[in-house]
């Protein structure tokens, strides 16, 4: 119980908002993050190195994330056009949710695991790859963002932030 407790402090926040990048904004990313949670309790953490069970984690939470998305219950991000005039950011929040729908499914999963802050082989562990293979769908998951989201990308770069080539 301490090792789940331990999991819970430390990545609670990570998985939640990996959940709610996968299965859209709403409550049903705290639902399925209670879920991730309880799956880890019953199950006992396994005592491996720290690295390993936080791959052993994002695993359990994209297992979840991949069921609740299969059953048709993704939440759609609201249009602009439904929105009626918002800001900037929130317009951006909006293009890059389209934009990270729009990726196949192993490279989302292997960006929004990396934005989560895990290594490659983490990565490679939580979605059963290999490293290389995590360096390539990373490779063109950040490609095709960048295309989609070219003038914002534009933007940010003018105002001195970049969407790094290389993390």
């Amino acid at each position: 119980m301490l090792a789940a407790d331990t999991l819970f402090t430390a990545h609670h926040d990570r998985v939640f908002r990996y959940l709610a990048r996968m299965i859209g904004r709403g409550d049903a990313a705290r639902d399925l993050t209670q879920e991730v949670f309880l799956r880890v309790t019953r199950a006992g953490v396994p005592a491996v190195p720290a690295d390993e069970q936080r791959a052993w984690l994002f695993h359990i939470a994209r297992n979840i994330a991949l069921n609740h998305l299969r059953d048709g219950r993704r939440t759609e991000p609201a249009t602009v056009e439904a929105a009626g005039a918002v800001p900037a950011t929130q317009e951006l929040a909006i293009a890059l949710d389209r934009a990270l729908a729009s990726l196949a499914d192993l490279d989302r999963d292997a960006f929004l695991l990396r934005e989560s802050g895990l290594s490659y082989a983490e990565i490679a562990g939580a979605c059963g790859l290999t490293v290389e293979a995590v360096r390539g769908r990373l490779f063109r998951a950040r490609e095709q963002l960048r295309t989609a989201l070219g003038h914002w990308v534009l933007i940010e770069e003018q105002r001195g932030l970049q969407l790094s080539r290389k993390r």
